[in-house]
């Protein structure tokens, strides 16, 4: 599921190829009811965590959530390829989306219902991380659990709760509870400059300089996810740090890295 710095760009690229310009809207799998949105103005795209918000003049919104295996990709206008749940376009460049868990059309008050219901966003400068914190603190469950919780972090997914908690040395388990206030702000304005970097620069990049592959003379990580990482997607290699071997396990339906030396303390030092 992509995390919410994808989420972002995309809303950046819906505003900058259509914002106030007047768009074609259809939908050539015929499973969205484009015909009231054909031909009116593009006015931005916005997004909250996972939840991508596309305005249009007519006043409704169509809201989105890619899920799983949804996926949006900005062309030069050609005939649709495959299922296209909803496409927009100016004439020139058409935005096609593919597979969505959602995609749906909402009043303005859904849609203050879709934001009220999400945790703070850590891209959003309306953000308020006292609101994850909460939440946080009157849980049982592991930080690592927490993390995912759309409510604690809007936005925040495998990837960065896996790196973010490896780059503190916490321990993974440890309950929401047992996590103050200063280890909460130290993940969080770290969780703010990881998912900023990876809106600006497209990909999530989380070694610290001396521990990247120049630094340490490895080669660099080929992965999808185009980064250098300390244990996302590393199990059962050696820890970039300490040389122990990252371990994996299964939490709550997804899989967890971490490393079992580095990773032992409660608070952010």
């Amino acid at each position: 599921m992509p995390e919410g710095h994808v989420i972002h760009r995309l809303a950046s690229q819906y505003t900058a190829t259509f914002g106030g310009g007047e768009v074609s809207v259809t939908s050539p799998q015929g499973r969205f009811n484009a015909a009231p949105l054909d031909g009116s103005v593009f006015l931005q795209g916005e997004a909250v965590g996972k939840h991508l918000f596309l305005d249009f003049s007519t006043g409704d919104v169509v809201h989105i959530h890619l899920g799983l295996i949804g996926k949006i990709r900005f062309e030069p206008l050609a005939p649709p390829v495959g299922q296209v749940r909803l496409r927009v376009h100016n004439g020139r460049t058409m935005a096609d989306l593919r597979g969505p868990q959602w995609c749906r059309t909402i009043t303005q008050d859904e849609r203050d219902a879709v934001v009220e219901a999400s945790g703070p966003d850590p891209l959003r400068d309306d953000a308020d991380p006292a609101r994850g914190f909460e939440r946080l603190r009157r849980s049982g469950k592991s930080i690592a659990a927490l993390l995912m919780d759309q409510r604690v972090a809007a936005g925040v997914g495998n990837i960065f709760r896996a790196e973010v908690l490896y780059r503190h040395r916490l321990n993974p388990t440890v309950p929401g509870r047992e996590i103050d206030r200063r280890t909460w702000n130290v993940l969080w304005a770290d969780m703010v400059h990881l998912m900023h970097y990876a809106v600006d620069h497209g990909r999530i990049d989380t070694v610290r300089e001396e521990h990247g592959p120049e630094a340490q003379g490895r080669d660099p990580r080929v992965d999808r996810h185009g980064g250098e990482v300390y244990v996302y997607r590393r199990a059962g290699q050696p820890c970039l740090v300490c040389g122990s071997e990252i371990r994996c396990a299964t939490m709550e339906g997804r899989n967890l890295y971490w490393c079992g030396r580095c990773q032992r303390r409660k608070r952010a030092s």
